[in-house]
């Protein structure tokens, strides 16, 4: 299937962890962080999001978005331009660059390296989306937990300049979504952690 790139978002204040560095709690002896990285040992590169103080392994690029609290749009047009450095030229495919990007949030405890397979193995048979993502038993797209052709993104955060404060939602939304859905037991890998509840959950199933 080729290289990709991961883009892991690891902002946000983590209010209702009472302010926590929320990517850096552990579930079941490891960080969040690191369980998500552990899901993307062969992405190249690994780029994390999130604020200086924020430590991350030596092979892996951390940067932020500026200015800092800009939400998703914004930390992924950061992620992205680390993806694809300033004056690489993506039409032309250069060495080392990835076509594909993987897009994640930095607290999906159950991500696993064979969830990013499958999502990798459907966009490589749906040659007309842009993206693939995993969706719930509601419908529900999980829009960070997923794998998109790298031009696509930046075309779309090209269409959109105005990324501070932008809606996720609203970047994606004229973009062709191909769908994966979980099918085997156990937690999802999109199951995030937004709660003191949703760690206790999490540190249960661990």
């Amino acid at each position: 299937m080729g290289g990709y790139a991961a883009v892991i978002l690891a902002g946000g204040a983590g209010r209702r962890l009472g302010g926590a560095a929320k990517p850096l709690l552990p579930v079941g002896g490891r960080t969040l962080l690191e369980r998500v990285l552990a899901a993307v040992p062969d992405a190249q590169p690994r780029v994390v999001v999130g604020p200086p103080d924020l430590g991350v392994p030596r092979d892996v690029v951390r940067v932020s978005e500026e200015p800092p609290g800009g939400g998703p749009v914004a930390a992924l047009a950061a992620g992205l331009a680390a993806v694809d450095p300033p004056g690489s030229a993506a039409a032309v495919d250069p060495p080392g660059w990835a076509a594909e990007t993987a897009v994640l949030a930095a607290d999906l405890p159950f991500l696993t390296a064979d969830a990013i397979r499958r999502l990798r193995a459907e966009l490589a048979t749906q040659s007309t989306v842009d993206g693939v993502v995993y969706v719930d038993g509601a419908g529900r797209y999980q829009t960070l937990c997923g794998v998109w052709r790298t031009e696509a993104l930046q075309a779309a955060l090209r269409g959109q300049p105005h990324h501070h404060g932008a809606a996720l939602r609203h970047l994606l939304a004229g973009l062709r979504i191909g769908t994966v859905s979980h099918d085997a037991t156990g937690p999802p890998p999109w199951y995030d952690c937004d709660s003191p509840e949703d760690l206790d959950r999490a540190e249960g199933w661990a």
